[in-house]
């Protein structure tokens, strides 16, 4: 149907931002870290990486689909549109509907146990911890740019796209 189109394209929008986030947010934890990339040697490190920390955590809220964020608006938009199917009951649209719903959990709680071992807890590497630092702003202030989208643009995106009547690529197939 038209809405499950717009949902994956609102989706593949909002999944950029956020996803967009989350990498640049590991760049600058690997860069605060003198280039350590294993989660299992940080721990602790909200408050030498704050700005990182609360990027990453808004990003991994809207990845994870959790209420108010662009995530959630897109990721159940999705839903929606397969949970109503055709009109009528197809057996189909329901199971890929709780395949879908399924590796939204998983990748909440992939997402959350990165977040958690990052930012949380104790350190486990005092060496790393003690060097640790936030990121300049080159990388801090794109950062607060994706988490601020990771939000909004599921409040800007949907009205763009299904109130517009205009297309995007003007003389497009």
């Amino acid at each position: 149907t038209n809405i499950a189109w717009q949902a994956g394209l609102f989706h593949l929008v909002t999944h950029a931002f956020f996803k967009a986030g989350l990498f640049l947010g590991s760049g600058s934890v690997i860069h605060g870290c003198h280039h350590e990339q294993d989660m299992t040697k940080m721990g602790g490190l909200h408050k030498k990486m704050p700005i990182t920390s609360i990027t990453f955590g808004i990003c991994c809220l809207s990845i994870a689909g959790f209420p108010f964020t662009a995530g959630f608006m897109s990721k159940d938009m999705i839903l929606q549109a397969l949970w109503a199917g055709n009109g009528e009951f197809d057996m189909a649209y329901k199971v890929i509907f709780f395949v879908l719903a399924f590796a939204a959990l998983m990748t909440a709680c992939y997402m959350f146990r990165c977040y958690l071992l990052t930012f949380w807890g104790k350190p486990r590497d005092h060496h790393i911890h003690d060097h640790a630092h936030e990121s300049p702003l080159n990388m801090t202030g794109g950062l607060m740019t994706l988490a601020f989208l990771a939000i909004a643009a599921g409040y800007w995106w949907p009205g763009v796209l299904l109130a517009n009547d205009v297309p995007v690529l003007a003389g497009s197939a």
